[in-house]
């Protein structure tokens, strides 16, 4: 019996170290933002923030809507036009007026008979490309489960880098500044059309609109829009106000009633807001190493419930994250 006992002891101990080296868990990709330190995000100016406030819904509920306009040096012609429409109050009593299933929830004046304010510029279609700059460029490596992931940093824009993208609508994508842009030649750059992308409504080239129709994306990415239209910004809180909308069920989704429209009550540059009703928002900094990690992640997931990892994923179903803060 003591041979058989110290045999079994002996047996345990040969286990035991075994279970003791299993692997940690693989994080997911919100593992991976949960855990991204503070130094890794970056505020959003209230400035580049525009508030919407629809009326409320037939609960009474409140519902607004809250745009980060992109950044310089991109679409800012319309941009500029934009501030000045809302520095002008310009949309307060517009409406929704369109919502297509699966494509974009439209607001500005249905009428199209409002006067719009004087200033406005007529941008180009030159402006929905943007060229890179510069010269020269560096090569860094952020470590992942003892693998490189190699970011190639082409230098032509401070900041600006591209890696291969295999799909239909470019060959190269990058993360700049917080937003996704596609090239095919890593000389010229533009925003994308992903999920809650904002873009201006415009009539037939040479009209490029001027920023008072704006819609949101709200269904699978349309890419072939993608320098077409002009992106401005994106829907970083309150998209389902826009979402769950009735379809229209005029051409294009326009609502044919009048009654169906949904009320716009106003939008506004945040800081033109009380700073207590100021929305404040950051996003996980494109250029830190946890969102190196977090990409890698949702190109292959390797997490538990996932059972064949996709080896890619297009560039909106790597959305950069973006989270609420808290008033100071």
């Amino acid at each position: 019996m003591k041979h058989l006992l110290l045999t079994a002891a002996a047996a345990v101990s040969l286990i035991l170290p075994a279970f003791a080296e299993e692997p940690a868990a693989i994080p997911s990709p919100g593992e991976i933002v949960a855990a991204a330190p503070a130094s890794d995000w970056v505020a959003i100016a209230p400035s580049d923030l525009l508030v919407m406030d629809l009326a409320p819904d037939a609960k009474g509920k409140a519902r607004r809507v809250v745009i980060q306009l992109i950044p310089a040096p991109f679409s800012q012609g319309w941009i500029g036009n934009i501030r000045k429409l809302a520095a002008a109050h310009w949309w307060d009593g517009t409406s929704v007026n369109r919502v297509q299933d699966n494509y974009v929830a439209q607001w500005g004046d249905a009428t199209e008979k409002k006067a719009l304010p004087a200033g406005l510029e007529v941008v180009p279609e030159s402006e929905y490309v943007t060229p890179t700059k510069g010269t020269g460029g560096t090569n860094r490596s952020v470590t992942q489960d003892g693998r490189p992931l190699v970011l190639s940093w082409s230098g032509r824009y401070p900041g600006w880098s591209w890696t291969d993208a295999d799909d239909a609508y470019s060959t190269k994508r990058s993360f700049l500044a917080g937003w996704p842009f596609a090239s095919t030649d890593g000389r010229i750059g533009w925003p994308v059309h992903c999920y809650g992308a904002v873009g201006v409504g415009r009539n037939m080239s040479p009209d490029t609109g001027s920023g008072a129709e704006l819609y949101a994306v709200i269904g699978h990415a349309p890419r072939h829009l993608d320098r077409n239209i002009a992106v401005v910004g994106r829907v970083v809180s309150g998209i389902e106000h826009l979402s769950s909308l009735p379809r229209g069920t005029g051409a294009l989704g326009f609502y044919e009633d009048a009654a169906e429209r949904v009320a716009i009550r106003s939008i506004r540059v945040a800081t033109e807001l009380p700073a207590a009703d100021q929305p404040r928002f950051e996003y996980l900094s494109t250029e830190s190493d946890s969102f190196a990690r977090y990409a890698d992640a949702r190109q292959n997931r390797r997490d538990p419930f996932f059972i064949k990892p996709a080896g890619g994923a297009d560039i909106c179903n790597i959305p950069v994250p973006v989270r609420p803060t808290p008033a100071k």
